[in-house]
């Protein structure tokens, strides 16, 4: 068993393979405050705290943000972290954004204060013995804790929500649940909510009977009828129209939709996936995403790990991506295969890769096409995000963007993180780094931010 007895999660391994993992059985209790007494057995990795209901813990503190705080238990110990509160948390009255802290020891929130206490006994979490579902390869103990619950739920009806950052594979994520379920006879219909103008959404997920607006010249059917007997995945939901939100929440839960302009309902049957980049928490404390759409779709969370964070998982998708080049590239010739230097897989390994896996497997596949062997050196790799970003667009210059069999999707991501990249370069270079400064000025979140700067490594900010 690794970890020392403190910690909040140990990894049980037998002949150096990982076989489960330990929770620490904790309780938090309100010390001081109207809640004065309420308790709650954390029995997950992540509790949350606020005054939604969505949260683990919640409140009834009016000073309390509606996702106010979470603790996460990791091998190194319990990490409170505020998650962009109003009114902050607050340990020995020192307000802090992460800190670690002890069974034993409280921590304030608005006027209420909350005690971690120690419980005996500890929760085992199960590991998938795979190291790959369907397209989705690692070993790490992230990733086949991951396999474990999509094993679990795969075959089930229940609505999933996965979160990640961008290229870490959600989409994937959501055709292995598909594949493992009872529907996949049934078609897998992709909607990236952030491709559809906010006019034509409803149209789009919903249907429109003819002549409903200007140019419905015929019936249309929408996502959701078009997915019928099958699964649709909502990919980008946290870009959704803050007004469609309560039209695909009565969906959700009444199993029936209105096509625009019609007056009849349709039951449709559909498994809803969601997935989404972004903190939406953060977005109902900001009012930009209702509550109770979050609550009916994250029946089942799965959170995807970064890349940077599961490096042991490097080596195993490096060799899939190049066997996947390889059969493409020789299609008569399947003995024929690419193999990557020590060196060169070091580099890789230690790479921190803001884009992901979508970024290692453009860089794979570049290596592969350009190199004039099978096998691969250090210098054949260049990570797109070590290049010096080009200037923003001009005119007719995003054909350098597309390349042949290169998705839609794939290539606005690749325009996005260059843009990304520079605005907020510029950005934090005008304001000196402040990010306080910085994100009035931009309109976005202080925690947004410094997670687009770790992302992107700008201003010492490591991921």
């Amino acid at each position: 068993m690794t970890a020392s007895q403190d910690a909040a999660l140990q990894t049980v391994f037998v002949d150096r393979r990982a076989q489960k993992r330990l929770l620490k059985k904790t309780r938090l209790r309100v010390v001081e405050g109207q809640d004065a007494g309420k308790t709650v057995d954390a029995r997950r990795e992540r509790v949350t705290i606020g005054r939604s209901v969505i949260c683990d813990f919640p409140l009834t503190d009016a000073s309390v943000s509606s996702n106010h705080c979470e603790i996460v238990a990791r091998e190194d110990g319990f990490l409170l972290r505020d998650l962009e509160s109003t009114n902050g948390v607050f340990v020995r009255d020192v307000r802090v954004r992460e800190a670690f802290i002890a069974p034993g020891m409280t921590f304030r929130v608005g006027q209420t204060r909350v005690a971690l206490e120690d419980t005996p006994g500890t929760i085992d979490i199960h590991l998938s013995q795979r190291e790959r579902y369907f397209d989705l390869v690692g070993v790490s103990v992230a990733m086949r804790e991951i396999f474990a619950v999509l094993e679990k739920v795969a075959a089930s009806d229940l609505t999933v929500l996965i979160r990640g950052e961008t290229g870490t594979g959600k989409e994937l994520v959501a055709r292995a649940l598909h594949r493992g379920s009872s529907r996949v006879a049934g078609p897998l219909v992709v909607q990236d909510c952030s491709a559809i103008p906010s006019t034509l959404i409803e149209s789009t997920l919903f249907g429109h009977e003819r002549g409903a607006f200007t140019g419905a010249s015929d019936r249309h059917r929408g996502s959701f009828e078009r997915a019928g007997g099958g699964t649709l995945f909502l990919d980008e939901i946290g870009e959704l129209d803050l007004a469609l939100q309560p039209k695909l929440l009565r969906v959700l839960e009444g199993r029936e939709i209105k096509r625009v302009g019609g007056v009849q309902t349709l039951p449709v049957d559909v498994r809803v996936i969601a997935a989404t980049n972004r903190d939406l928490r953060q977005m109902i404390n900001e009012g930009t995403f209702r509550e109770d759409l979050y609550y009916r779709l994250s029946v089942v969370e799965v959170e995807l790990p970064p890349l940077r964070q599961r490096p042991e998982d490097i080596p195993l998708l490096v060799r899939d991506f190049l066997d996947g080049l390889a059969a493409r590239r020789f299609p008569d010739a399947p003995n024929e295969r690419f193999d990557v230097s020590d060196a060169a897989m070091a580099r890789l390994v230690a790479y921190p890769w803001p884009g992901n896996v979508r970024e290692l497997k453009n860089t794979i596949e570049r290596a592969g096409a350009l190199a004039e062997g099978r096998l691969l050196e250090a210098s054949d790799f260049m990570p797109s995000s070590q290049k010096t970003p080009p200037a923003p667009l001009p005119g007719g210059t995003a054909e350098r963007f597309v390349q042949e069999d290169t998705p839609f999707k794939e290539a606005k991501q690749r325009v996005l993180d260059t843009f990304e990249a520079a605005y907020l370069k510029a950005l934090l270079d005008k304001y000196g780094g402040n990010i306080t400064r910085s994100a009035e000025a931009a309109g976005l979140t202080r925690y947004h931010l410094r997670e687009l700067a770790k992302r992107y490594r700008l201003h010492g900010y490591e991921p």
